[in-house]
């Protein structure tokens, strides 16, 4: 195991039990200059589970200052700013004032913060995560243009990835219950997770990070839904080995929940509509060529197996919003459309590597299956059934 700076571990410790006093304010402040920006919009937004909300924005002048003053969270929040395309993410806490200075042509990499140290290590971390996409982007070029052979290309990924996370794991088990910790395990790598729910050795880290986090804040949705994740990683590879979470002592769940607007605005939750039946959960994008043809398919096997328990459950990855509605609007079974596109969390959580992707829960919540061939889908829904 890596071993974390003893001051930042220091660091840690001192706000998880500062989170738990009574004499927090009840505001907090981000402030700072972006140099070269002049003109240029920046937006202060609140990254949740599975949206992202912008709070305020700032329209900043040839001085670059900035302040924004929002309310302090009940528990640990993430937090960025966003110039143009470009990202500076960080977390709330225990700190009052966070002040930052960047400038726009390098906004996401050379910034300096300064306040809280979880801020510091989110950098080192995103920073991580940079070098690890664009090693990828080089290598999938390279792959693409025949220069690099598969094996060479399985093994290059492999690496790159076990760079990711030997940064990553210095605070997943260093100071799991810090802010840093929690954003370095969801972390992607080529659009996935770097660490995979279903790998036993990852497995541990969604274990210490949730028990970490249920200890400190057991109220909170993000520690619930930590909770859900190890839980479903532990119950997916604990046929092959057992997995030390015994700590985490809650209702196990069976399958990764999704909750998600539909064309009409509704949030419909999967778990709401899966007991006691069959639920075919579908990623997809309406945008595609074979999307009509995919739509076809679904819509025999739904009028074959509707009266026999059978549920679709399509998660639309669209960027156009628009064209899915009017294309999803008339659809017998349930649609709904996550806003994060190809950048989706859920997409990654199910470890969704192309499209259409399709999965089967069974009538108690099992999820029994990830079609591998369309071909066989009648088959696997019959089974199921």
């Amino acid at each position: 195991m890596k071993k974390i700076f003893p001051p930042l571990l220091l660091a840690f410790c001192v706000a998880a039990a500062l989170l738990t006093g009574c004499g927090r304010n009840a505001e907090f402040t981000v402030k700072g200059v972006v140099s070269g920006a002049d003109g240029q919009m920046m937006y202060f937004e609140n990254v949740g589970i599975s949206s992202v909300q912008t709070l305020d924005s700032v329209k900043l002048n040839s001085g670059g200052k900035f302040k924004f003053t929002q309310p302090r969270p009940e528990y640990p929040e993430f937090y960025r700013f966003r110039l143009n395309n470009q990202l500076i993410n960080f977390a709330v806490d225990s700190t009052e004032v966070l002040t930052f200075e960047a400038d726009a042509g390098t906004f996401a990499t050379s910034y300096t913060v300064s306040g809280s140290e979880n801020a510091k290590a989110i950098k080192r971390i995103t920073l991580a995560q940079l070098d690890a996409n664009q090693a990828i982007g080089r290598l999938r070029k390279d792959y693409e243009a025949g220069i690099v052979a598969d094996t060479t290309f399985q093994h290059t990924m492999i690496e790159v990835s076990d760079a990711y996370k030997e940064v990553a794991l210095q605070y997943i088990y260093g100071a799991p219950m810090s802010t840093a910790a929690y954003y370095a395990l969801f972390q992607q790598i080529d659009g996935l997770l770097f660490f995979d729910l279903y790998d036993k050795d990852d497995s541990r880290a969604y274990g210490a990070v949730a028990t970490s986090y249920d200890h400190y804040f057991p109220e909170s949705a993000r520690s619930k839904h930590l909770k859900n994740l190890a839980l479903q990683s532990l119950k997916v590879i604990r046929g092959q080995r057992a997995v030390d979470l015994d700590e985490i002592n809650i209702q196990e769940v069976n399958f990764l929940d999704i909750e998600l607007p539909d064309s009409q605005g509704q949030i419909v939750k999967l778990s709401s509509v899966a007991a006691n039946h069959t639920v075919l959960i579908n990623f997809t994008a309406f945008m595609t060529e074979w999307s009509p043809a995919l739509n076809m398919t679904l819509g025999e096997l739904y009028l074959k197996y509707q009266n026999k328990g059978l549920i679709i459950y399509q998660i639309s990855l669209d960027t156009d919003a628009h064209f899915w509605r009017n294309a999803a609007t008339n659809l017998p079974w349930i649609c709904v459309r996550d806003p994060q596109s190809v950048y989706s969390q859920i997409a990654g959580l199910y470890n969704v590597r192309q499209l259409p992707a399709l999965f089967i829960l069974d009538k108690k919540g099992n999820l029994v299956k990830r079609v591998d061939d369309i071909q066989n889908l009648e088959a696997d829904i019959a089974a199921a059934l």
